[in-house]
């Protein structure tokens, strides 16, 4: 118990003798998947909502824009911290690629995703009002393009570049926020691990000197966020067919 690290245990040993380097893979494997669920919910509301609004116009945008105002006055962080705290332990496990997490992830991954979806959909809505006017769109309605056909084969892959900025940025904001809730102990539960809830039980013994039970999980925290954005930026560049390239 609360073994400093060794060769055999590199990253220690909690309060009960688990070992923290397999506990921070482990969590480090639901904080991922809590990111990358709501960030793939809120891509998709965001992208179909924004892009929609942009190239019907009128009353369509009117509408879909005056609820993304509405979205935007909700406290994401404050929903979360109030379902998880009277949902989080009711709600039966969920069973997802083969493994069992407690109830808590599901609520955590949708509100961060339906909550996170309003930034995004401003952006794709600003880019499609600029490309839906631009020649090779009049000239694909002049071909009979459908409107379907014309916004996913034209209109969103021209906003990729916008749509990964922002899917990054959103993927390490998942990250922070789900680490928040579990830090507070009302996100993931026990005894489903994470780098929040790691965060928590480590606390404790911080007055103790076992400075190896919050280091890590810290550690890997920011450098997942660092790694993310670094990725985001590079696929930016890759993506935007207006960025200069020089070999």
């Amino acid at each position: 118990r609360l073994s400093a690290p060794t060769a055999e245990h590199w990253m220690g040993t909690d309060s009960t003798g688990r070992d923290i380097f397999a506990r921070v893979i482990h969590g480090g494997q639901i904080s991922l998947l809590v990111g990358i669920l709501a960030v793939t919910l809120s891509i998709t509301a965001g992208t179909l909502i924004g892009g929609i609004a942009a190239y019907y116009g009128g009353w369509v945008d009117a509408i879909l824009m005056r609820f993304t105002e509405a979205m935007l006055s909700i406290p994401s962080l404050f929903l979360l911290i109030v379902l998880g705290k009277y949902l989080g332990k009711d709600v039966q496990s969920i069973e997802i690629f083969g493994r069992s997490f407690s109830g808590s992830v599901g609520i955590v991954i949708l509100v961060i995703g339906l909550t996170s979806w309003m930034y995004l959909a401003r952006i794709v809505r600003a880019n499609v009002l600029s490309l839906r006017e631009l020649d090779f769109i009049s000239v694909s309605k002049s071909l009979g393009a459908s409107d379907m056909r014309i916004f996913f084969r034209h209109l969103i892959p021209n906003t990729m570049g916008a749509i990964i900025v922002a899917s990054t940025l959103g993927l390490a904001g998942a990250i922070l926020s789900e680490a928040y809730v579990s830090f507070l102990g009302l996100g993931v539960q026990p005894p489903t691990a994470s780098w929040g809830n790691m965060l928590t039980q480590a606390q404790q013994f911080i007055q103790q000197g076992s400075w190896w039970m919050w280091v890590s999980p810290s550690l890997f925290i920011v450098f997942t966020i660092l790694c993310i954005n670094l990725i985001g930026d590079g696929l930016r560049d890759a993506f935007d067919p207006r960025s200069q390239r020089h070999l």
